[in-house]
C-alpha cells in the first residue's frame, strides 16, 4: 500500500514471483468510471471508492475460503479503506507501507508512462493520506532487492508480544493464538525451575503451533513488530518495575507495554509517565475472567494513552468476551490509571458478592437446616431468574463436588485469603470518604478468618428459635444486599473519576462487566441501562421500589441469623447501611456534638443554613 507511484506493483509482482504467490492489481479493479474520473486529472470520492475497496476484499475473501494467499497493491490511503479491504479477513490480512517523500514519489511519476493516474493528483494523495499504525513500514528509497528482504523479514516477525506464563498468562497466550494472532512468548529462566517454559508451553498447544518461545529477551523484543506491542501478565508491584528496567533498553520509541497485571493504579499513572520520558507507551490494563475466562473470553479495562490505546485495540477486542448484543466487553475507560482503578473496584465489589454468598450459605447450612446438595438447587433456582451470576452459579456446583463420599466444601479448611486488591480499594474508599461498607466488611471476613484459630471459642447460651427462614425472605435480602454493594462500587468510581477528572463512562463500564467477568449478572445488565440516565443507582426507581419492599426482608435475615450465631458482617453492613442512610434516624449528630465538646471542632445546625458551622460551651 502507498500512494500512487510509490512502486506498489513493482514491488507486488517481485514479491509474488519470490513466494510463489499470485498478484493482484489494485488498480484493475477500479470501474471505466473511476478511471475516465482519474485520467481527466479529477481526484476520486470516497464514493468512488468504496465499490472499488469492495471488489478487492471480495477477491481477498474468496482466496482466504480457498484457503490460498495472494498480493494485492492497493493504495489503501484512509484507516477506513483499510478496515474495508479487511473486513472478514482481520485475522489473515497484512499491510505492508511503502512509505517516501512527495518529491522522490514526484520523480518516479513525471517518470512513467502509460499510466492514467497523471503526477498532478500526487498532491491530493497526499493529502488523502493516512499513515497506517498496525503496517509493516518500508523505505521505498531502497534498491528492489533491499526493500524485498527488509518485506520478507518483517512479515516473519510476530505482531503481538506476552510476557509471563502463570495462569492467566498461558490462558492469554491461546486466546490471542485462536484468534490468528501472530505471537512471541517470553518467560524468564530461573535454573532448575524454570526452564524452555515459553517453548514447551508451544508444543502443548496445537493453536500455538505458528508462535515463537523465548527466555532471552533481546532476542523476544527483536521478534516482534514495531512498534512493539507487548502484553506483560506478571506479578504487580516491585516485580513490575524490575522488569521495566530490565525490557527498556531493547525497546525503541513508540513501543507498548500493556500491564495485565493487578497493579495499583497510583503505581501505573507513575510507570506511565517514566516510560513518557523515553518515549515508550504504558496501558494500564484491568483483565478479569479468571483461568477459564482469560481462555474464552475475559472483560478487558484499558487506560492510558488514547492514541497508543488505537494501536493495540484490534488484539484486545479479537480475545474480549462478548455482550448480549455481540459488542466487545473492551472499551478505553480512560487516562491515567483508571482501567487498573476500575479493575481494582470490580475486585472490591467481587469480594462482597462472593462473602454474601458465603453468609447465604450459612444461614441455609446452620440456620435452616439444609445440606449442601439442597443448598445447590436453590442456588440453581435462584440463578434461572433475576438473581442470576456467574458467581451463584459456580456456587451451586461447589456444594455438589464430592470426596471419598464427603462433600467438598466440608473438607476445605474455613481461611480465605486474598491478594490485596480488596484492602486497595477500602482504603481508596476511605482516603476519598467514601462509604464501601460492604466490600470492607467482607475483607475483614477474611482477615478474621486468619486469626480465628488463635482465640479460644466461646460456648453459647443462647437459646434461639429454630425455625427455619422462608426462602422468598432469603431471596429478597440477598437481592437487596447486591444492589447496595453495586451501588457502594459505582460511587466510588464515580467520585474517584470526578477526583481525578477521569470522565469515566459507568454505563460503559457496567456494559464491559456483564460479560466475561467474574462479577457478570443480571443485575450488572440492569445496572448497565440504569447509568444511560441516572448518576446514581439510588437515583433509579426500580431500585428505590426493590429498598422500600425488600428492607424488611434484610432486617429479618439479619435477625435470623444473629439469633443463630452466624457470622454475617456482610449482611448486617448492608442493613446498617440502609439503616443509617434513613432520615428519621439520628446517630450521626451525637458523635459531632462529642466531636465539638472536647475538641473544639464545631457543628452545623438544621435550623440554620447549610455552610454555617457553631460552637457550644457545653459545660
Amino acid at each position: 500500500m502507498g500512494v500512487s507511484g510509490s512502486g506498489k506493483t513493482t514491488l507486488g509482482l517481485q514479491l509474488s514471483e519470490k513466494l510463489g504467490l499470485e498478484f493482484y492489481d489494485g488498480d484493475h479493479f477500479h470501474s471505466e468510471t473511476n478511471i475516465a474520473k482519474m485520467s481527466a486529472g479529477n481526484p476520486l470520492t470516497d464514493e468512488d471508492r468504496f465499490e472499488w475497496l469492495e471488489s478487492i476484499n471480495e477477491a481477498a475473501q474468496k482466496l482466504v475460503a480457498d484457503k490460498k494467499s495472494g498480493i494485492f497493491a492497493c493504495s489503501a490511503l484512509k484507516e477506513k479503506y483499510r478496515i474495508l479491504l479487511s473486513k472478514n479477513i482481520e485475522n489473515e490480512i497484512v499491510f505492508v507501507y511503502l512509505k517516501g517523500t512527495k518529491d522522490v514519489i514526484q520523480a518516479r511519476m513525471n517518470a512513467r508512462k502509460g499510466h492514467f493516474m497523471p503526477s498532478q493528483l500526487l498532491d491530493s494523495q497526499f493529502n488523502t493520506l493516512e499513515e497506517p499504525q498496525n503496517a509493516h513500514e518500508i523505505d521505498l528509497t531502497k534498491s528492489p532487492e533491499e526493500m524485498i528482504q527488509e518485506t520478507l523479514e518483517k512479515i516473519s516477525l510476530s505482531e503481538f508480544g506476552l510476557v509471563g506464563l502463570g495462569v492467566m498468562g498461558k490462558s492469554l497466550a491461546r486466546n490471542l493464538a485462536n484468534n490468528g494472532v501472530q505471537l512471541s512468548l517470553f518467560n524468564r529462566f530461573v535454573e532448575d525451575k524454570e526452564v524452555k517454559v515459553a517453548e514447551k508451553f508451544i508444543e502443548s498447544h496445537d493453536e500455538l503451533n505458528s508462535a515463537k518461545g523465548f527466555e532471552d529477551l533481546e532476542k523476544f523484543c527483536k521478534s516482534l513488530q514495531t512498534p512493539r506491542k507487548i502484553f506483560l501478565m506478571i506479578k504487580a508491584g516491585v516485580e513490575t518495575d524490575e522488569f521495566i528496567e530490565k525490557i527498556k533498553p531493547y525497546l525503541q520509541k513508540g513501543d507498548i507495554l500493556i500491564d495485565g497485571g493487578n497493579s495499583h493504579f497510583k503505581d501505573t499513572k507513575r510507570r506511565m509517565d517514566y516510560l513518557a520520558e523515553s518515549g515508550l507507551h504504558f496501558i494500564g490494563t484491568g483483565v478479569s475472567g479468571g483461568e477459564e475466562g482469560a481462555l474464552k473470553g475475559p472483560s478487558i479495562m484499558p487506560s492510558g494513552d488514547a492514541a497508543a490505546y488505537k494501536n493495540i485495540e484490534r488484539f484486545l477486542n479479537k480475545i474480549a468476551a462478548k455482550d448480549k448484543n455481540g459488542g466487545n466487553c473492551c472499551t478505553y475507560i480512560g487516562p491515567d490509571g483508571s482501567g487498573h482503578f476500575i479493575k481494582m473496584v470490580h475486585n472490591g465489589v467481587e469480594y462482597a458478592e462472593m462473602q454474601q454468598i458465603a453468609e447465604v450459605y450459612a444461614l441455609l447450612r446452620y440456620k435452616n437446616g439444609l445440606n449442601p446438595d439442597e443448598i445447590s438447587e436453590i442456588f440453581h433456582q435462584w440463578n434461572a431468574g433475576e438473581l442470576k451470576s456467574y458467581l451463584l452459579e459456580i456456587s451451586a456446583k461447589i456444594l455438589t463436588k464430592k470426596e471419598n463420599e464427603k462433600w467438598l466444601i466440608d473438607i476445605i479448611l474455613d481461611q480465605a485469603g486474598n491478594k490485596g486488591t480488596g484492602n486497595w480499594t477500602t482504603v481508596t474508599a476511605t482516603e476519598m470518604g467514601i462509604p464501601a461498607t460492604l466490600i470492607t466488611s467482607a475483607l475483614f471476613a477474611r482477615y478474621v478468618s486468619t486469626v480465628r484459630e488463635k482465640y479460644l471459642n466461646v460456648p453459647s447460651n443462647t437459646e434461639f428459635e429454630s425455625k427455619p427462614l422462608d426462602l422468598g425472605i432469603v431471596a429478597k435480602a440477598y437481592a437487596l444486599a447486591r444492589i447496595l454493594n453495586h451501588q457502594q462500587g459505582f460511587g466510588l468510581i464515580k467520585t474517584v473519576s470526578d477526583e481525578y477528572n477521569w470522565s469515566l463512562n459507568l454505563s460503559e463500564i457496567a456494559r464491559i462487566w456483564t460479560n466475561g467477568c467474574i462479577i457478570r449478572s443480571t443485575l450488572m445488565e440492569n445496572i448497565q441501562e440504569y447509568f444511560e440516565s441516572a448518576e446514581d443507582l439510588f437515583d433509579v426507581i426500580e431500585i428505590k421500589q426493590q429498598i422500600v419492599e425488600f428492607k424488611g426482608d434484610l432486617k429479618r435475615f439479619c435477625i435470623a441469623a444473629m439469633e443463630a450465631e452466624l457470622p454475617i458482617p456482610c449482611m448486617i453492613s448492608a442493613n446498617d447501611y440502609i439503616n443509617t442512610l434513613n432520615q428519621d434516624v439520628h446517630t450521626a449528630n451525637m458523635i459531632q456534638a462529642q466531636r465539638d465538646f472536647f475538641g473544639a471542632h464545631t457543628y452545623q445546625r438544621i435550623d440554620a443554613e447549610r455552610g454555617k458551622f457553631f460552637h457550644t460551651i457545653w459545660e
